[in-house]
């Protein structure tokens, strides 16, 4: 070898020395940088959206006879992240419906200027629409699009995962959490800060990308971070004048060492239901989307995330209370009041994640819809606590097979989920829920329980064998090689009575309406309504970048308008690069 070239490899070595080590000083801003030009790439050969209906065998194709299709009174706004607190998100709206909504257009866009994961959840409320994203809060004209104010926030976030959620609203005031671990409130006029309140620890990955809901002079919301060893999900409620802490509720087993930050809710949890291998921390059940609440009986329904390590079972054996459940508390104590464990045992990472639906369905039940990420629906009798049905929404292969070192294992729905953030819809006018899934598969292959065992404390704990880190929570199948469905199901009898399949994952809200509509958008930027008694194609165009967030209608001065956020730009999917917006429909 000669000297120049002894030369070259040298500085070679040197600038990769530099590289990797600037890479690692500085890895969250990194990683979503990374991760654009990757999903640039990826993108390159989308196909146009396509959508099409089938129906279940013996429907005619008219209304459900069962239902009641009354009127309901509409004051024409989205006060909460699923409009009602019991999260049914039906609008009595019916300006635009069957007959005329092939009109629909864009009428106007507010573009943020960012790149990021954009799945804010939008409200509306007194003449303005509020959403946020991780550094900045938003309040905008509906009629016209225009700002009225922009709050951004400075700070260093725990992770590299650019979300936020959403915000709540309660007499005045707006509420929104963090990635660096707080609660904020602003006032809803100015955008000015009113108060802040921190509820997680953002050096232990802790971050609070939830949308919070309001109800009562206080605010719910609870700590993301499950997927991190050692961080346990808890949740809060803040006192919506001052941010003081009124209660605080473990969602795992509190040991000791774990801190107290305000007055505990009663809770019956032990860790008996937690077999952890020698030395390893409880892990999991943190929270990352919304709530749901009753205010005929003053419960909370807080939905659960996932066990930690994700993949590794065997670190973690026993049933793992209360990860993977809903967990009902009094919202005013936070005391327990009763669980709904869904996802028996998981090694899928597949949390109970977007908030349940409360209803009353046509034949009188008070029923509990939940839609996770394991890709089914299910109905829960509220009375007597009866699982009603567990309907498959979406591709189901290879669920029972246990992860080993030895073979990697394909699996739908896949670590992506199934449904995430956004869950049931209900319309009491012909009795039928309506959920948007993703059909995308994940293979994986497990580390050995000893190199599970050896992750520090707060990174990422999946155990996934793997040293791409891309692949950290598996390996997912294709770009592209996916789908999506919006099933329309029965509330009482839980079978399906329509379904449209996209060929782009469906996570957007879900949205219908008296005027026989169902709104809704998915990851290819395509924004639909169909007909809600039959999933009848009514108009559908692409309008932006991935529709990954809120989906909401409501009424202004100049006829019914419907807002749907797009632009969702992240690591976990290869989405068309393009930044953050809310665009704003309605009738020509």
């Amino acid at each position: 070898m000669n000297k120049a070239m002894k030369i070259g490899l040298g500085t070679i070595a040197v600038v990769g020395v530099a590289v990797a080590g600037t890479i690692y000083m500085y890895w969250n801003a990194f990683v979503p940088i990374a991760a654009m030009g990757i999903n640039y790439v990826r993108y390159l050969n989308a196909p146009k959206g396509e959508l099409t209906v089938e129906t279940a065998p013996g429907f005619d194709g008219a209304p459900a006879a069962s239902a009641s299709r009354s009127a309901t009174k509409d004051a024409g706004d989205w006060p909460s992240y699923n409009k009602t607190l019991t999260s049914d998100r039906f609008s009595a709206l019916d300006e635009i419906n069957r007959e005329n909504a092939d009109r629909l257009k864009v009428l106007c866009s507010y573009d943020t200027g960012i790149y990021t994961g954009f799945n804010t959840g939008i409200l509306a409320v007194n003449g303005a629409l509020l959403f946020s994203t991780q550094y900045d809060t938003f309040s905008i004209d509906p009629a016209t699009c225009r700002e009225n104010w922009r709050k951004h926030e400075s700070y260093t976030p725990a992770t590299p995962q650019a979300v936020n959620r959403g915000v709540a609203y309660l007499d005045g005031r707006i509420f929104r959490g963090t990635q660096d671990g707080r609660v904020l409130a602003y006032d809803f006029k100015t955008g000015d800060r009113l108060w802040e309140t921190a509820i997680a620890d953002p050096k232990k990955s802790e971050s609070v990308p939830a949308a919070p809901i309001a109800w009562n002079g206080l605010v719910f919301i609870g700590n993301a971070g499950g997927d991190f060893k050692g961080v346990k999900g808890r949740m809060y409620a803040l006192d919506a004048q001052t941010g003081r802490i009124v209660w605080e509720f473990y969602l795992v087993p509190k040991q000791p060492g774990d801190p107290t930050r305000g007055p505990e809710g009663a809770s019956p949890l032990n860790t008996s239901s937690w077999d952890m291998a020698r030395g390893q921390p409880i892990s999991g059940g943190a929270t990352w989307t919304s709530y749901s609440l009753d205010p005929d009986t003053g419960l909370l329904y807080v939905p659960g995330g996932n066990p930690s390590p994700d993949f590794a079972a065997p670190v973690r054996a026993g049933g793992n209370l209360y990860t993977d459940s809903v967990i009902v508390l009094d919202a005013r104590t936070g005391a327990y009041k009763d669980h709904f464990k869904i996802v028996p045992k998981d090694w899928h990472d597949w949390d109970v994640s977007g908030a349940p639906a409360i209803v009353t369905t046509a034949a009188g039940k008070r029923v509990m819809l939940v839609a996770p990420k394991d890709g089914h629906l299910y109905g829960f009798d509220l009375d007597t606590k009866e699982m009603l049905y567990r309907l498959p929404v979406t591709a189901i292969e290879n669920v029972d097979v246990p992860f080993s070192p030895q073979k990697s294992v394909h699996f739908c729905p896949g670590s992506i989920g199934g449904a995430e953030w956004n869950g049931p819809a209900y319309n009491p006018q012909n009795n039928l829920v309506m959920i948007g899934e993703v059909q995308w598969c994940t293979t994986v292959r497990v580390d050995p329980v000893k190199v599970a065992e050896r992750t520090p404390k707060y990174t990422p704990w999946s155990a996934e064998d793997s040293i791409n880190p891309y692949n950290m929570w598996g390996k997912a199948d294709p770009a592209f090689d996916w789908a999506g469905w919006l099933y329309a199901v029965n509330a009482d009898s839980g079978k399906w009575r329509w379904r449209a399949k996209t060929n782009y994952p469906v996570q957007s809200g879900v949205v219908p309406t008296a005027g026989g509509v169902v709104f809704f958008g998915d990851m290819g930027g395509n924004f639909y309504a169909l007909d809600a008694d039959t999933g009848r194609k009514l108009w559908g165009n692409k309008i932006g970048g991935a529709v990954g967030g809120g989906v909401i209608t409501f009424q202004t001065p100049q006829g019914q308008r419907v807002a749907t956020a797009t632009g969702l730009t992240e690591v976990l999917w290869p989405t068309e690069i393009t930044t953050a917006k809310v665009s704003i429909l309605g009738l020509k």
